[in-house]
């Protein structure tokens, strides 16, 4: 087969990632922006570079990815390749619109599946169900008790702390866990879309279908476009993560941080490709039930939930027009 098929794919695939970067950017910045432990561009800047290097890190999600689908060899395989990456984009512009932080992983995931159901590829349900179903329900819960754990063992080992010098340590160590949620999300989702490009690559012969390992350049052009999407940033989606949630203090930002980080940490290890957007939201949501119930805005909070339901079907119902589409005209 041609290369002009696959470099459109691959195109496609790099549009995403930049909507993803811009789309995902205030998963990594907008608690550092709302406490000013960072000013909005260094905060970018910052997120930009460690996505960068992340990306290099998370080869295992990729492999996850690849095991979803079986995706047909020929024109066949690379329209639902074309359809997913397109059904996505579409879903990351529209949420980013409405300024909800919905997941660029699931809107990806459910694209893939949405558009191998459209072309009658085979489905790999048990690996859905362990790889995406269960880690998409953990990890909110992991952040929403590791944000409230985190949060309370912080008041109590600062209890008798000055508030004002305490405020500025934190917002030092923002910085920190601010680079720490950056190299997170990098790991998790510039290989996610590197993932499916292999899927294109093999569908079209332009890769032996029992390699299934990401190519450098692949992964490179996915690592920049993620990066550079990440510095033109989402202020929309910042705002709401940033002060639409809780009042973020300087403390409550690192403990929502840290957390989200650590729950990208062990979800990369296991190879398990889950939302940074989910890890960050209920990281924030659990510090601020330190106050009190009342203090987290559950309204905003519902917003975002009903986003996430909306995001599989949402994606997968535009992946599949879209490879409905493309496969009449080829």
């Amino acid at each position: 087969m041609d290369w002009w098929p696959v470099a459109l794919v691959v195109v496609l695939a790099m549009g995403f990632t930049y909507t993803n970067g811009f789309h995902d950017a205030a998963n990594a910045i907008a608690t550092s922006v709302s406490t000013r432990a960072l000013t909005p561009r260094i905060a970018l800047l910052l997120a930009a570079v460690m996505n960068l290097v992340g990306a290099f890190a998370g080869m295992r999600v990729a492999q996850t990815i690849n095991d979803i689908v079986v995706v047909p060899d020929g024109a066949t395989g690379l329209a639902l390749c074309a359809g997913a990456f397109v059904g996505a984009t579409v879903w990351n512009l529209l949420t980013w619109w409405r300024g909800l932080p919905s997941s660029s992983s699931h809107a990806l995931i459910g694209g893939l599946g949405g558009a191998a159901l459209a072309a009658g590829a085979t489905v790999r349900w048990g690996a859905v169900r362990d790889n995406v179903a269960i880690p998409m329900i953990v990890s909110p819960l992991l952040g929403l008790a590791g944000g409230f754990l985190v949060m309370t063992a912080i008041l109590w080992l600062f209890r008798r702390s000055a508030p004002g010098p305490t405020a500025r340590g934190f917002r030092y160590a923002q910085t920190v866990s601010a680079a720490a949620m950056a190299f997170g999300h990098g790991m998790q989702d510039a290989s996610k879309t590197a993932g499916v490009v292999v899927l294109a690559l093999v569908a079209s012969g332009h890769q032996d279908p029992a390699d299934l390992a990401v190519p450098l350049w692949v992964l490179a052009l996915a690592a920049v476009m993620l990066s550079l999407g990440t510095y033109a940033g989402g202020w929309r989606i910042i705002r709401t993560l940033g002060r639409g949630i809780i009042h973020i203090d300087p403390p409550q930002g690192f403990a929502a941080e840290a957390t989200a980080a650590t729950v990208l940490y062990a979800a990369t290890a296991t190879g398990a490709p889950i939302s940074t957007t989910h890890a960050i939201t209920s990281a924030i949501a659990g510090v601020g039930a330190t106050r009190s119930a009342k203090a987290v805005r559950w309204d905003v909070a519902r917003s975002i939930a009903f986003a996430w339901v909306l995001t599989f079907p949402g994606a997968g119902l535009a992946a599949a027009l879209v490879y409905g589409a493309v496969a009449l005209v080829v």
